[in-house]
């Protein structure tokens, strides 16, 4: 179904984007491009894995003072935070992108430039959100654009992986201030994320006694079987293709190749399971956990003579979301997407993205950077940058923020 841009929103898009010193922002953006990608590179050259993101907060907050930013700071979690204060009246908006990369301290990052594309790990997932960050901070200060609301422009921690997004998640339950939230996640304009993906993430650890792997046949439980009836279980749960819903048992570890004729006191699975409506992961887990009840009950039966047990570690915990499609916020990332030569938005299907953190606290969000015309080949060594046309996600951000703070001429359209 064709979407549409309600009237009320459209007018108040139309007349920031008619606004003289918006268009003089806008037109920086494009000529400030290799600048800001200059900045880039810097700080993709930083490495940053989640739980690591010390040197490359220390450098962008460094960044966030030459632009002028004030109450420069790292919170007290890790986030990089920056204020560029409004005249009043208007909305607080955060905007934001993560620092963390998925590339372990070692990897070898090293910036090759090929074909129209700049390749390097970490070079778009997060590094160019950052980049956008930094991108409209300058526009805003080149063209002396002054917003009503305050625009708190931050690097966040621990988004990738088994930091679960919980920077994210600090940063908006510690600002009660904030009355809407833009995420920026790669270098695209063209689909705006607008809900939530729930995930849950668990490592389950099976005991028994073990012993000789003959010597104590059929007088003990073996824990790597109880995983094996739990796994074989869990792959044959029924799940709903709508609302999306998905699960996977991710790692298997037991023994050692020291030890391969023994049974193992000790064997561990890891999962994680995900769905777009908060139900349907609550479903899910029950279905999870009676398989591994079950199994484990099993393998005891199976022997008779001691008992497999099982403890839990809860790794990730995000709640699913979801706004409605026709939220202000919303619409108007739509019509900057249009606007700057998309002819046919997509909203997506869910998505695990801080924007999660963001509707988990009740703000109207969307995240930006995606739907990409080209494969950026994220969480790979050969992540890719395509340095063409890259500026009109830097102008989607710039101009969702100043519909959501409001300038003299144009109110905010965040209703909350």
């Amino acid at each position: 179904m064709e979407y549409k841009v309600s009237e009320k929103i459209q007018k108040k898009f139309d007349t920031l984007t008619k606004d003289a010193k918006v268009q003089k922002a806008l037109q920086f953006m494009e000529d400030d491009q290799n600048e800001i990608i200059d900045r880039q590179i810097e700080l993709t050259l930083i490495p940053a894995p989640t739980n690591h993101e010390q040197k490359k907060a220390a450098r962008l907050l460094e960044m966030f003072k030459e632009e002028g930013l004030t109450d420069c700071h790292i919170d007290e979690y890790g986030n990089c935070v920056g204020i560029r204060k409004g005249t009043g009246g208007g909305k607080t908006v955060l905007v934001e992108g993560h620092m963390d990369t998925v590339f372990p301290l070692d990897t070898k990052l090293e910036i090759v430039r090929e074909d129209g594309f700049i390749k390097c790990p970490g070079i778009v997932d997060d590094t160019r959100g950052c980049a956008t960050v930094l991108s409209t901070i300058r526009a805003l200060n080149a063209a002396g654009i002054e917003t009503k609301g305050d625009i708190q422009f931050v690097g966040t921690v621990q988004e990738e992986g088994t930091g679960a997004l919980k920077g994210m998640q600090y940063y908006v339950n510690h600002h009660p201030e904030l009355d809407a939230s833009i995420s920026v996640d790669g270098p695209g304009f063209q689909e705006i994320t607008y809900e939530a993906t729930g995930i849950q993430t668990y490592e389950i650890n099976f005991h028994g006694i073990g012993g000789h792997a003959c010597g104590a046949f059929a007088k003990v439980a073996n824990p790597i079987h109880a995983a094996g009836r739990a796994i074989a279980k869990i792959s044959e749960i029924q799940v709903p293709k709508e609302p999306m819903t998905t699960f996977a048992v991710t790692t298997m570890q037991a023994g050692s190749f020291e030890a391969v004729h023994a049974i193992v006191p000790v064997a561990q699975i890891r999962f994680n399971f995900r769905s777009n409506a908060q139900e349907e992961l609550e479903k899910l887990r029950k279905k999870i956990f009676d398989a591994i009840d079950e199994a484990c009950k099993e393998e005891t039966e199976r022997w008779g003579m001691d008992t497999i047990t099982y403890d839990v570690k809860h790794i990730c915990d995000v709640n699913a979301g979801h706004q409605d499609a026709h939220a202000p916020i919303v619409e108007g990332a739509m019509a900057a997407a249009e606007y700057l030569g998309c002819e046919e938005p997509k909203l997506g299907n869910g998505g695990s993205t801080n924007c999660n953190r963001a509707l988990e606290a009740g703000l109207p969000a969307v995240c930006l950077g995606m739907g990409a015309d080209y494969d950026i080949h994220a969480h790979m060594l050969s992540e890719q940058f395509k340095v063409e046309g890259a500026y009109k996600g830097c102008q989607q951000t710039l101009l969702l923020a100043l519909l959501c703070a409001g300038m003299d001429d144009v109110e905010s359209i965040i209703e909350k």
